[in-house]
């Protein structure tokens, strides 16, 4: 059942693409021409950055071993917030600087983007590739406590986002229920 719900996962984001991309495209004015850049440089700078943070995730994963260790971080823990945090710092910078020059919904469509990117693309390639190469394949069973996490999460951003405007105290009752989740996954006994 796992990899029906990947597929699924998996259309749905070729369907986002294709909405965010052809259907519902917005024109943005350049303040110059655009960048003249080969295709076969692009893909070059793509698959050289991609193995650049490959092997910065490997450093990562092998430093914050033995740091999670000591300071009682479960695996959970680590991955829900920690590698989140530092893995998505660049998204978490652009949203920011957006948010400082007034431009929420740039801000609240890279924090949303790159959410949608995770769970859409992300978990059904993990998924697939760990029936390569792990000798346990990756589920997508989750315990009751990572469901309602990820059903407040996603109701807390719908109710900041509804009204179209955005102002500080939302921004710090969205950090506070981050705070709250965090401090959940970290005293969550392991195995529930």
């Amino acid at each position: 059942m796992d990899a029906e719900i990947a597929v699924v996962l998996l259309l749905t984001y070729c369907a986002s693409l294709v909405f965010t991309l052809k259907t519902h495209r917005v024109p943005h004015e350049h303040a110059g021409p655009p960048p003249q850049t080969s295709i076969s440089r692009s893909i070059a700078l793509l698959v050289g950055a991609t193995a650049a943070v490959a092997w910065m995730s490997e450093l990562l994963v092998g430093a914050l071993s033995d740091a999670a260790r000591v300071l009682g971080m479960s695996d959970l823990f680590v991955g829900v917030i920690v590698v989140a945090v530092i893995g998505n710092a660049a998204e978490h910078y652009s949203a920011v600087r957006m948010a400082a020059q007034n431009d929420m919904d740039a801000a609240l469509s890279i924090a949303a983007g790159s959410s949608t990117q995770i769970a859409l693309f992300i978990t059904p390639l993990l998924l697939f590739l760990s029936y390569l190469i792990a000798p346990t394949p990756m589920n997508l069973l989750f315990s009751t406590f990572e469901v309602m996490a990820l059903g407040l999460a996603v109701l807390t951003i719908s109710f900041v986002a509804h009204d179209g405007e955005t102002h500080w105290m939302e921004g710090v009752q969205l950090l506070a229920v981050y705070v709250i989740l965090a401090l959940g996954f970290y005293f969550l006994p392991v195995g529930k």
